[in-house]
């Protein structure tokens, strides 16, 4: 069979060659231990938590070396395309500040090694396979859908091993006379990769992540280029990575089973294999029980984490938990650096992967909040209240200032508050505030009478003073404390707590309820200023003719 020919023959409009794709895509001028790698997600619609690990990994592997990270998006299967999929994956992963060097943009394409959308490298693939043919490694198959199905179907039967090998590969060593005759017949065909494997081979192999692995060589004739010429994942990507000189390549551990094949391939290409880290999937704990967090779940998706107004920097520090055992040890030594900043080691990944805890997600997210500043709240929970809540966007916006003052409430210093763990929260905790929002949650409590409480509030609102400061301010309270035969002194009440009816704190818990309509708040006395005398002296005035 003369491979040159047939080459020619089913692919007649490509004539480039491989040593044409090296000169228009050269080595990269990097240093030398600097690492390039890639996310390359399908355009499906769905982006899942999970894929945060695999992308944080390769954003520290590459810029942790001075390296690249590029997005690359694998959309030659047409049939699980889902427009405005790409746009959406490409915001959501820019919010959670994974940073691309080069890649596909919303715009379009940035870098030298692109197209970045594999849907317009056919001709780069072809160029390849075509190569492949003339070296007898790739062959064409005219077989039906219907003839596969009842291939597999007799294989099951059988009890072999599913697939297109040995026997049941009919076209594999095919004539020149079938094949052209299937050609003059205008049967469309699939190329096959002529695979040289014996299952009874083992194959060891380093992964980054597993360590060593032992695989058996694959056996089966894979596709690599579809009846319409388009190639299937694993050629286009050993392609893709040989040209865009990918070092490290960072997914999931569902892709192990396919590691032999695509070994094969970079062997028969002539390609450098790059290093592979196989991360296992994110887990949870349901009734007791691990199971992969998958898309059924709500926490699955990474919108649903956007919803709810996880900041990015929550989400960040928390994969980074996951990521490496050591980073928590590193932030407690080290609360005021920069996550990129963390010596990041795949040395410190768990082989066996990760449990996702929302629990834990969310004690990381009250911790990061609380570090931030006044300003850095309000821009992050207005931005996020702009598309999920108008009604707190419109209260926050109304009085950018009154938003800051309340935000600035017990904030900084070496334990501030931890009010707040997602932006979801802020509605709740900042109604007391607004008059629109405001409801009363607890309860008068019924170890007092109403008769000492409503006493308490008139006494209070009697002296009540905006121009107090906050020492003249509590100095007021204690005199309505000694007066209704309340401890003005906690230290009193404790030495003798016999001879009153309660303490202070509870002449102030009482001001606080009227005041902010629940038992815990921040600062009552900044919470009074900041709402202004005249709704001070409202909402006490109600609580006193509610009682």
């Amino acid at each position: 069979m003369d491979l040159a020919k047939l080459a020619d023959r089913l692919y007649p409009d490509i004539s480039t060659l491989p040593e044409d794709m090296e000169k228009r895509y050269p080595k990269r001028n990097l240093p030398a231990d600097a690492k390039v790698t890639r996310f390359a997600p399908s355009p499906t619609g769905f982006v899942h938590f999970g894929s945060l690990l695999p992308t944080r990994v390769s954003e520290r592997l590459a810029h942790q070396s001075g390296g690249i990270m590029f997005l690359r998006i694998e959309d030659t299967d047409s049939k699980r395309y889902v427009e405005g999929a790409v746009e959406n994956m490409i915001k959501t992963y820019d919010y959670y500040n994974i940073k691309f060097d080069e890649g596909a943009t919303i715009d379009g394409d940035v870098g030298d090694y692109g197209p970045y959308r594999q849907s317009e490298r056919k001709e780069i693939y072809q160029t390849y396979a075509k190569q492949l043919i003339r070296e007898g490694k790739a062959y064409p198959c005219f077989c039906t859908a219907e003839e596969l199905d009842e291939m597999r179907a007799q294989q099951e039967a059988a009890g072999e091993d599913p697939g297109y090998y040995g026997k049941w590969a009919k076209w594999r060593d095919a004539s020149d006379t079938e094949i052209e005759a299937a050609l003059e017949n205008g049967i469309p065909f699939a190329l096959r990769f002529r695979s040289e494997g014996d299952p009874s081979r083992k194959i060891k192999f380093t992964d980054l992540v597993k360590g060593e692995v032992t695989v058996s060589e694959n056996f089966i004739d894979h596709v690599i280029l579809k009846s319409d010429g388009i190639p299937t994942y694993h050629f286009a990507h050993a392609v893709d990575d040989q040209l865009m000189g990918t070092t490290h390549v960072v997914r999931g551990e569902e892709w192990l089973p396919s590691l032999p094949f695509h070994i094969q391939l970079f062997k028969a290409l002539g390609f450098r294999l790059p290093k592979y880290l196989h991360i296992s999937q994110l887990m949870k704990l349901e009734d007791g029980n691990k199971k992969k967090l998958s898309k059924r779940d709500n926490e699955a998706a990474v919108s649903y984490f956007t919803e709810k107004g996880y900041s990015y920097e929550a989400v960040v520090e928390y994969i980074m938990t996951l990521l490496n055992s050591n980073y928590e040890e590193w932030r407690a030594a080290n609360p005021d650096k920069s996550y990129t900043e963390f010596p990041f080691s795949v040395k410190k990944m768990s082989p066996s992967g990760c449990l996702f805890d929302e629990d834990k997600l969310n004690d990381v997210s009250r911790n990061v909040v609380s570090r931030m500043t006044a300003d850095k709240v309000y821009d992050d929970v207005t931005e996020w209240a702009e598309h999920f809540d108008p009604e707190l966007y419109s209260c926050l916006t109304a009085d950018k200032e009154k938003a800051k003052r309340i935000f600035s409430i017990g904030r900084g210093g070496k334990k501030p508050r931890k009010d707040i763990t997602i932006w979801e929260d802020v509605k709740d905790y900042v109604s007391l505030f607004y008059d629109n929002l405001f409801k009363v949650i607890d309860p008068w409590p019924d170890e007092f009478s109403k008769s000492d409480i409503k006493a308490a509030l008139e006494g209070f609102i009697k002296s009540y003073d905006p121009a107090d400061d906050q020492s003249a301010w509590f100095d007021k309270v204690k005199a309505v404390s000694a007066e209704l035969g309340f401890a003005p002194e906690m230290k009193l009440y404790r030495s003798e707590p016999e001879k009153y009816k309660g303490s202070v704190a509870d002449i102030s818990m009482f001001i606080r309820l009227a005041v902010t309509g629940r038992m815990n708040s921040p600062d009552l006395y900044e919470i009074m200023s900041i709402i202004g005398a005249e709704t001070v002296k409202a909402r006490i005035s109600a609580a006193v003719d509610s009682l």
